[in-house]
């Protein structure tokens, strides 16, 4: 079983952002297609197509929606396959570090030095140790070859 095509609507504006993530999808999808991925998994991916494909919206809301459903589709696959893109876990990681990592370890910096002023000094913290973890998730992952040969960047 194959993935579908996304549609490509004509009556879409010269919108260069758009375009941008219409060329990042359809990477995505030929990707995708070169996997060995179960019908069920298919069926999923193409309900998602087609819920583009049969979509209304136009510039910025069929962007918005674009991405929402690649990000699905991501999630899909980072669930059930533990396929994932390029940086994924970078990008996650990187995120994570700052709020669950860094705001703790700046919020006992400053209590311990009396300046709550000092708060945000452990964003920065948490980001490296984020960004290291991401780092070497992503390198495992490659190694495993469960890593797709796409970053996907969610172009807003």
């Amino acid at each position: 079983m194959k993935i579908k095509e996304l549609k490509h609507q004509e009556d879409l504006p010269n919108d260069s952002k758009l375009k941008e993530v219409l060329i990042q999808f359809e990477k995505f999808i030929e990707e995708l297609n070169n996997k060995n991925l179960p019908d069920k998994t298919i069926e999923i991916i193409n309900k998602h197509i087609e819920d583009l494909n049969s979509s209304l919206l136009l510039d910025n809301a069929f962007k918005k929606l674009l991405i929402k459903r690649q990000n699905q589709i991501v999630k899909l696959l980072e669930k059930k396959h533990k396929l994932v893109p390029k940086n994924y876990y970078r990008n996650l990681w990187m995120t994570l570090g700052m709020s669950a990592i860094g705001l703790p370890i700046g919020v006992a910096f400053s209590v311990s030095i009396g300046n709550m002023g000092l708060l945000a000094i452990g964003v920065p913290v948490g980001m490296v140790i984020g960004f290291t973890l991401g780092l070497n998730m992503d390198k495992k992952a490659l190694k495993e070859g469960r890593q797709l040969d796409v970053e996907l960047k969610n172009i807003i």
